[in-house]
């Protein structure tokens, strides 16, 4: 069996105080067994959450990564400058990165690339918009996405996290029954099982709006190995209840 993995994406939100706080109540509960956790923080706020999360068992993500190395790229973050601040995880292809900054297929794979060499694990984000599922292209367009991230990293694609992330469910309160992620999820496991010898241990997260109502029905899916969540990481009392739901599940 799968372990779970429950993630924060923090996204554009947060401050010392606030982070403070967030983290101090998280912490504030027993260390979560059966279930691994993460948060996903803004890069300002690395240095800090890293020195608050040393020696508990919440991991630390960032949101965003530089395809290069290093070099004449202002503004960008490299994959070993995470890793300097001990960042675990990091998102790729988030929908609002591809949606807000023209992120291609092609440039999230080769961020994926470069959190891989560095030792870090992407979580790799696919998901159609509402015009795309009503046009039923949902599983055209996860595969295409998935598919770009599988040809450039060969073998090391068992190293991935991936995140299914309907984008019209994204901070609109709507979500993917769980019946209907489900279907997606497991599509996405039979293209990894093509892929790697290793795709039955690989997590697959549900990205859409989950919440403390909605996780225990959705963690209860045979393919929903966890959860990328957005505005509920904001709140220890929810993502608590989710990490709770995922140690059921």
């Amino acid at each position: 069996m799968r372990t779970k993995l429950i993630v924060g994406n923090w996204k554009m939100n947060g401050n010392l105080a606030a982070n403070a706080t967030l983290l101090r109540d998280l912490l504030a509960e027993p260390t979560a067994t059966g279930c691994d956790v993460g948060v996903c923080v803004p890069v300002p706020y690395l240095a800090q959450v890293h020195a608050l999360l040393a020696g508990t068992a919440i991991e630390l993500g960032a949101q965003d990564l530089s395809a290069h190395a290093v070099g004449a790229y202002t503004g960008e973050v490299s994959a070993a400058m995470l890793k300097d601040f001990g960042v675990r995880y990091c998102l790729v292809g988030h929908s609002e990165r591809r949606q807000y900054h023209g992120e291609s297929d092609v440039l999230v794979a080769d961020k994926a690339k470069a959190a891989l060499a560095a030792g870090i694990t992407p979580i790799v984000c696919v998901g159609e918009t509402l015009a795309e599922r009503q046009a039923g292209l949902t599983q055209d367009v996860v595969k295409r996405q998935l598919a770009a991230v599988i040809h450039a990293n060969g073998h090391c694609i068992s190293e991935i996290v991936v995140a299914y992330e309907p984008v019209w469910a994204i901070g609109t309160g709507q979500v993917a029954s769980p019946e209907q992620a489900q279907a997606v999820h497991a599509l996405l496991r039979l293209q990894l099982q093509a892929a790697s010898p290793h795709a039955e241990r690989m997590k697959i997260l549900y990205g859409g709006s989950m919440n403390a109502a909605n996780a225990a029905a959705l963690l209860a899916q045979v393919d929903i190995d966890g959860g990328l969540v957005g505005g509920a990481a904001l709140k220890a009392p929810d993502f608590l209840s989710i990490i709770a739901a995922a140690q059921q599940g």
